[in-house]
């Protein structure tokens, strides 16, 4: 069982119909470029992925194309995560089934772990689901509201979940990070989980990223990661400077809506998102074209940070 993931692993947008389906047909689209990228793995149905308003059947689908779409070479984690454990289970057993990598699965966000041994109790009846699988806990407390130290849920899921790999930490708590990437040795793999802070997750350890932007700025990030490795500092601040810009920019036009409209600019339309959320009009689709000129993503995407 391999519990170690490395690198720039890509959270994947579920492509929509204009209708409201599953565009599963573009997931193939999807995967060359993650291939051509060299991406090193595909986080599929997370919150990009816009997980929890799709039905567990949708989610089925979605995983099984990914399979599919991947091939041999590209790691595939699929997050099982629900407010309902046997669904959550159902997702894991089918995971497993399909071949995947890896499993992931955050806290449920209404009735919530109210500890971490209720948290660890929950994520152990998934994790049982697909014991042949490293199992990951995605913590994003911004999203689910259970904030709980992940430090403290290490020591409690250890001797209670035989499969935990490690913890997606999309948290801006350093100090949790880096207590979580010390703790036993370092024998859990934690994924930085933020884009916007992924030069200071390297600086104290971490060894893996999973982020939203790697989509369409994939190369950005490498680049950060390389300068960091090389002792670039300089090259490696310039790159995480315009990865903030970007993101602020795309927070100005309502997150996970601007980045499937930056899809579609680069020529990967994965379709509108689903409600509650809300698409981009034509006006907000063109401020953000713009806006995204003005920083020079469109130059740094294709020619690199340093001539931008």
């Amino acid at each position: 069982m391999k519990h170690h993931l490395t690198g720039l692993v890509v959270p994947t947008f579920t492509p929509m119909l204009a209708d409201g389906g599953i565009d599963l047909d573009s997931i193939d689209k999807l995967a060359q470029a993650l291939a051509d990228d060299g991406a090193d793995g595909a986080f599929v149905c997370g919150s990009t992925g816009e997980s929890v308003s799709l039905t567990v059947s949708e989610r089925l689908d979605v995983a099984r194309r990914w399979m599919s779409a991947a091939g041999d070479n590209l790691p595939v984690i699929v997050h099982v995560g629900n407010s309902c454990l046997p669904d959550c289970k159902t997702l894991a057993a089918h995971a497993q089934e399909i071949g995947a990598s890896a499993v992931a699965a955050m806290a449920p966000c209404f009735f919530k772990p109210a500890t971490v041994e209720d948290l660890a109790l929950f994520c152990a009846e998934i994790a049982a689901a697909a014991p042949e699988l490293p199992f990951y806990f995605y913590h994003i407390p911004a999203r689910t509201g259970v904030n709980l130290p992940m430090v403290k849920f290490l020591e409690v899921a250890a001797g209670r979940i035989p499969n935990l790999a490690g913890i997606k930490f999309t948290s801006n708590d350093l100090m949790d990070l880096g207590r979580c990437l010390r703790f036993d040795g370092g024998r859990f793999n934690i994924l930085s989980g933020l884009d916007q802070i992924l030069l200071a997750a390297l600086a104290i350890g971490a060894a893996g990223a999973v982020g939203t932007t790697f989509n369409f700025a994939f190369g950005l990030y490498r680049r950060i990661v390389s300068a960091y490795q090389a002792g670039d500092m300089t090259a490696a601040q310039d790159g995480q400077a315009k990865s903030r810009e970007l993101i602020a920019t795309l927070a100005r036009f309502g997150g996970l809506s601007a980045c499937k409209a930056v899809m579609k600019m680069i020529g990967l339309d994965c379709g509108p998102v689903r409600l509650p959320l809300r698409n981009l009009s034509s006006e907000q689709y063109d401020a953000l074209g713009a806006g995204l000129e003005r920083i020079g993503f469109f130059t740094y995407r294709s020619k690199g940070f340093e001539n931008a």
